[in-house]
């Protein structure tokens, strides 16, 4: 059977690993990056790297965007020069990027009007999971098109279709509100087994297989011990996506009490000028918020 080849749109720290897992199942890559130099990295694997999201996207099946934001997919998909417009008709966008929910919707009208398909499919899991394939999909979109995409996806990860066009965002929004609340929750456990006398590493083991015990426990849990805030998630994406679905439920009529308090620590630890490390890094903003040293 010959797999579709596939154009992939932004190479950085999640999209590059995602590219590398599409190369390793034999997908045909063809890929594009701002910044060069992180897409050139995958040449020597054996995707063919263009110059233009336009050109990366002529002649393939699947167009896969990795973009930092909404705007961003706007410009580089559906722009005067958008690489939307060199696919052929019938083939899909697959937007994998945290992006709001009106939109994915407005995407998903734009590549009908093209002749295309369209997959609003974000991602979880962080920088390991896009390593190892692991990432957690939420794909909305028509049933047709995610058939269309599904063994692409699973080259991936586990793609789960919840929904029509929007509700993969709106299932990224509901997965960053909790990962926002447990990575603070996790923060002030280890401040306070800290400050009560305990060694915060043996608590983070004890509490293991437990209910606390989740991968942010293990993993950011490690990090906060550690103070390794290298990023794999930066905290001004999650500060991003928190802000975006609390405006989100603010249009539903919902008033979110812990997320808004979340999102307030977060916007002071990028006020802080942290913003660019990992979302771990919150343990940092409730140390100085208890004057104890970072």
């Amino acid at each position: 059977m010959t797999l579709q080849t596939v154009a992939f749109i932004g190479t950085g720290i999640m999209g590059k690993p995602m590219a590398r897992n599409l190369l390793h199942a034999g997908y045909p890559v063809r890929a594009w990056n701002r910044s060069a130099t992180k897409a050139q990295e995958l040449s020597a694997q054996g995707a063919e790297v263009f110059d233009t999201p336009a050109l990366a996207a002529d002649g393939a099946q699947v167009l896969i965007c990795m973009l930092s934001d909404g705007p961003t997919c706007d410009d580089v998909l559906f722009g005067e020069n958008g690489a939307a417009r060199a696919l052929a008709p019938g083939a899909l966008v697959v937007v994998m990027s945290s992006i709001p929910v009106e939109t994915a919707v407005e995407h998903a009208r734009l590549s009908a009007a093209l002749g295309l398909r369209y997959l609003d499919a974000p991602v979880s899991g962080g920088e390991r999971g896009a390593r190892d394939a692991s990432l957690a999909i939420m794909v909305g979109g028509e049933e047709a098109a995610f058939e269309q995409g599904r063994d692409v996806l699973a080259a991936m990860g586990r793609p789960v279709h919840v929904g029509p066009a929007g509700t993969g965002e709106l299932s990224k929004l509901v997965n960053q509100l909790i990962v926002a609340s447990t990575i603070a929750a996790v923060a002030e456990g280890l401040l306070l087994a800290e400050r009560g006398g305990a060694d915060p590493s043996k608590v983070h083991e004890a509490l293991m297989g437990g209910f606390v015990d989740s991968p942010i426990w293990r993993q950011h849990g490690q990090r906060m011990l550690t103070n390794d805030f290298t990023p794999g998630g930066p905290a001004k994406w999650q500060l991003k996506d928190t802000r975006t679905a609390l405006a989100h439920a603010q249009k539903l009529g919902l008033t979110l009490p812990v997320g808004l308090r979340v999102d307030g620590l977060f916007q002071s630890m990028v006020d802080a000028g942290d913003g660019e490390l990992d979302h771990a890094g919150l343990i940092r903003q409730l140390r100085r918020h208890n004057s104890l040293p970072e």
